[in-house]
């Protein structure tokens, strides 16, 4: 993951900041290994107009959902990111192939290990941020 040079740090958001640049690797499935026993999830993602997923569930749903991605292909740029206890949040935006396709909303509840129990992202093309 890459943070443009006039963003906030998002050493603020330590956990999301790693999920995504491991997201955006050659080897996301790593991000199994960051998860809770008691993890759920829910992303909603929409690619515009009144077209829209949601991928939720557990540990399998993320399996599944890790699939069915496109590899290399998008990338997720951080544009600021909080940290208060054991949640933290993150805005930032999808690119593909470097050219601004969404904006997107991320939240986690880490488990006293470290790990993330609760994960709620929302994306949309509709609204962009830069």
């Amino acid at each position: 993951m890459s943070a443009r040079a006039d963003t906030p740090s998002t050493s603020a958001a330590p956990f999301l900041t790693t999920w995504f640049g491991i997201l955006d690797s050659d080897d996301a499935d790593r991000i199994l290994d960051l998860i809770s026993d008691d993890f759920s999830f829910s992303i909603l993602f929409s690619t515009g107009g009144d077209a829209g997923t949601d991928f939720h569930g557990g540990r399998a749903e993320m399996e599944g959902y890790l699939a069915q991605r496109e590899v290399g292909v998008r990338t997720h740029h951080a544009l600021t990111a909080s940290t208060v206890g054991r949640d933290e949040l993150y805005l930032g935006e999808v690119r593909r192939s470097g050219v601004p396709e969404a904006t997107f909303v991320a939240s986690a509840r880490l488990d006293d290990r470290g790990r993330v129990r609760r994960l709620l992202i929302g994306r949309s093309p509709a609204v962009l941020f830069t």
